[in-house]
Parts: structure tokens; C-alpha cells; sequence
């Protein structure tokens, strides 16, 4: 009894995610569909153009930060500059960290060819211990797509 009864909720749960099985991100972005399709051009996929010259491109004047050493519970932040270095205006999309207690902050509106903007990124140090190294995402308009910036940190224990 107890075999079927899993046999059965597995077969359910099989079925219910194949129901919801949509087309999603890239896909969409690519059939048209989305809230930002529009706004997304990728060169890399096969299909596609690759002309880079209707792409915006981020430079920034430093890719990682290191804040030294820091005590259990410091929450610090860096900003980092960056320029559109492309023809078009730049749009972030979205920038993001694996781990929570790293959070940027990125404008919204668009960034000119020529513009210069800034990415803030807090680390909370809270519950970290001895190297912490923090990769942020940046997703945009951009050749390539996607830029990574970098923090780090050496967390000591509180006293």
C-alpha cells in the first residue's frame, strides 16, 4: 500500500511539471515574448546577427574589491564605476549574487554611449568565516551579456 501511494504522488508530480513546461528566458526573449524581449538583442546564438555594434558595452575602471579584513558582522559596501563604451544605450537588467549577503544595486534608468554609471555592492559578513570571494552578475543590453564583478573579504571572528 504504502509502494503505491508513493508510485502514485510520483506519477502526479511527473505530470504536473510537464504541464507546466513553457517556453522560458532565453526562449522567450528570443520568440519575442517577455517583459524585456525588446530590450535584448544576444549575438551569440547561432540564428542571430552578430553585429556588436548595436550593443551597448560596460566597462568598468575595476572588476574586484577587496575589503581587507573584516570582524563577524561588518556589513560594508564598494561602488563600482563603470562606462557605456558602446553606440547604443546601456539597460541592466538585473544584477545579482549567489549568496544573500551579497546585494547589488544598479541604475535603472539607461546609461548613454559615454554615460558613466555605478553598481553598489553590500557584503554582510554576518556567519562568514576566514575568505569570502563574491561574484556579482550583471545581465544587460551588452556585448557579452553578461559581466561579472568581484568582491572579497577575510572575516574574522568577533572577539
Amino acid at each position: 500500500m504504502k509502494n503505491n501511494t508513493i508510485l502514485l504522488l510520483s506519477i502526479c508530480l511527473t505530470w504536473a511539471a510537464c504541464k507546466n513546461d513553457k517556453a522560458t528566458g532565453v526562449q522567450d526573449i528570443r520568440d519575442g515574448a517577455g517583459p524585456n524581449a525588446d530590450m535584448i538583442h544576444n549575438p551569440l546564438t547561432a540564428d542571430l546577427p552578430t553585429d556588436t555594434n548595436q550593443l551597448a558595452r560596460i566597462l568598468f575602471s575595476e572588476t574586484e574589491f577587496d575589503f581587507g579584513e573584516l570582524k563577524d558582522g561588518e556589513v560594508v559596501t564598494h561602488k563600482f564605476q563603470f562606462t557605456n563604451t558602446g553606440q547604443v544605450p546601456l539597460m541592466i537588467l538585473k544584477a545579482y549574487s549567489g549568496c544573500g549577503c551579497t546585494v547589488p544595486e544598479w541604475p535603472e534608468e539607461p546609461i548613454p554611449p559615454g554615460g558613466q554609471g555605478e553598481i553598489s555592492a553590500k557584503f554582510n559578513s554576518a556567519g562568514k568565516s576566514e575568505q569570502q570571494n563574491k561574484i556579482i552578475k550583471i545581465i544587460g543590453n551588452t556585448f557579452p551579456n553578461e559581466t561579472q564583478i568581484k568582491i572579497k573579504a577575510f572575516v574574522k571572528p568577533k572577539d
